[in-house]
């Protein structure tokens, strides 16, 4: 080894060492058990070729020092070993979860991996012993999980216990696999994986992790439902009826499904439309309008470049404002009038329609039977999302602000473009993989566009469209089971 590279990983152990100590004293790793891993920082190398320090097994978690540590090369064979204790101390090994946290590293290129045995992440698995995944949303410390947000709803897979540490090592690879967007695992009446690019990401999201699971746990001592956008009573089962049988999830178009395809055409994007300069002018100064006109940018380079004559090079930040805001109000209005599909519009246009919700100049439309489609499914323990062209944002505001007032509490998560194409299969896929359920045949698609049928078909889902007024006339022979209301699901 050079000096660097000895240095960086002497820091990296004495890392480990401390980091066991805080965990530790958080209850994290007492008794022995637990434990944390993470790659040597050498920049010179990507991170899946970088050595590897783990804390030993069987070892007082809060005594330990640099010296106690193992060092793995990237394949996770073991180049350095600690010099053994004298009595009443074991002879060093290293940790029984060596195999696990390689599967992280391999599977998810991370860079720090920490197991715990923290008595939240233990009973909060014991919830619903069927339960293969544990569900929270709407909590503040979701966003400080990777890719998640308030609005969310995050899913952590759970899977069964075994006696010995390295029997557990297929199924977590099973569950890494099955839930792309999950940065951790729990293991009944065990404790939680949990993995991060850095040992900091690693830690932040342990700690977020840790926080919801006794969220959870004390919001069930108060009755509560911890699944629920509002945090209500939990449901008891009634033994009178059984329930209809509902999909075990819904996933909703927008336009044309919930929502007039005229509300959009006609009241949202003339808003926009006529909003455009304004709203850039007087948030210019703003992250996120900075945030907003990059992505504009960076689309109108994009579309100069495919020859796209529409589109127009917008300047950069250090121009002067008036040249920057006419210019990207020209790219805007050229991809509204084009009714063009992209995250850089599609995200601008949420920005300006919640200052016209926010001023009480717009008020979301929904059809007449959607606040009581949700509202069964949601009694149904049915789990409802959007997937829309419109950002998040847009899509949260139109929920939030409609004829029948906030249904958002009906309202799981919600997809947009980031996810993919509506007619691509692959984003269904996408979106199949983030919400948990066992098989895509378990989501039932909900549009009014055909071509977006076929796509969601393709990716295994159940699908219908709606045939509501002003909706564009579907073609004889086209396959599908059509519904004029969402009450038919």
């Amino acid at each position: 080894m050079g000096t660097v590279v000895e240095s960086a990983t002497e820091q990296a152990k004495t890392l480990v060492a401390a980091l066991c100590r805080q965990f530790y004293g958080l209850g994290w790793v007492s008794g022995t058990g637990g434990g944390v891993t993470l790659k040597v920082e050498d920049p010179q190398l990507p991170m899946a070729d970088r050595l590897i320090v783990m804390a030993p097994s069987g070892v007082q978690k809060e005594k330990m020092n640099a010296e106690d540590m193992y060092v793995l090369d990237k394949n996770g064979a073991v180049l350095s070993t600690p010099l053994p204790l004298p009595p009443p101390h074991k002879p060093p090994k290293c940790t029984d979860c060596a195999p696990l946290f390689m599967k992280a590293y391999t599977m998810r290129n991370a860079g720090a991996v920490i197991h715990s045995h923290g008595m939240e992440s233990c009973l909060v698995t014991m919830i619903d012993p069927g339960a293969k995944e544990f569900r929270i949303t709407h909590m503040e410390m979701i966003k400080g999980i990777k890719g998640h947000g308030y609005y969310d709803e995050l899913v952590v897979p759970i899977i069964e216990n075994s006696a010995y540490e390295y029997e557990l090592t297929d199924s977590l690879a099973a569950a890494i696999a099955a839930y792309p967007r999950t940065t951790a695992v729990l293991v009944r009446n065990h404790g939680i994986y949990v993995w991060g690019d850095s040992w900091i990401s690693a830690k932040t999201q342990a700690e977020c992790y840790h926080y919801l699971f006794d969220a959870a746990l004390k919001l069930r001592q108060f009755g509560l439902d911890h699944t629920d956008p509002l945090h209500g009573p939990v449901k008891k089962l009634s033994l009178a009826a059984p329930k209809k049988n509902y999909p075990r999830v819904i996933l909703l178009d927008i336009e044309g499904t919930t929502t007039p395809i005229s509300f959009v055409t006609d009241v949202l994007f003339p808003y926009a439309r006529d909003n455009v300069g304004k709203h850039l002018s007087a948030t210019y100064d703003s992250k996120e309008t900075q945030d907003d006109l990059e992505l504009l940018r960076q689309q109108a380079s994009k579309d100069t470049k495919e020859g796209n004559v529409q589109a127009q090079l917008i300047p950069p930040s250090d121009a002067p404002k008036d040249e920057v805001i006419a210019a990207a109000e020209r790219n805007v209005l050229a991809m509204i009038a084009a009714d063009r599909k992209v995250t850089a519009l599609k995200q601008l246009q949420g920005h300006i329609w919640r200052t016209g919700y926010k001023n009480g100049e717009l008020k979301g439309q929904v059809f007449q039977d959607v606040p009581e489609a949700l509202s069964l499914w949601h009694s149904a323990e049915s789990k409802a999302y959007i997937y829309s062209s419109g950002s998040r944002e847009a899509q949260r505001l139109i929920f939030g602000n409609t004829n029948f007032g906030d249904l958002r509490r009906y309202i799981s998560g919600y997809f947009d473009t980031v996810t993919g194409n509506k007619r691509e299969a692959r984003s269904y896929t996408e979106i199949f993989l983030s919400v948990g359920a066992d098989e895509p045949s378990q989501i039932t698609f909900a549009t009014d566009v055909l071509a977006e049928a076929v796509a969601a078909k393709e990716a295994g889902l159940d699908t219908v469209i709606l045939e509501r007024p002003g909706n564009a006339p579907l073609p004889s022979g086209h396959g599908f089971r059509t519904a004029s209301t969402l009450l038919e699901i």
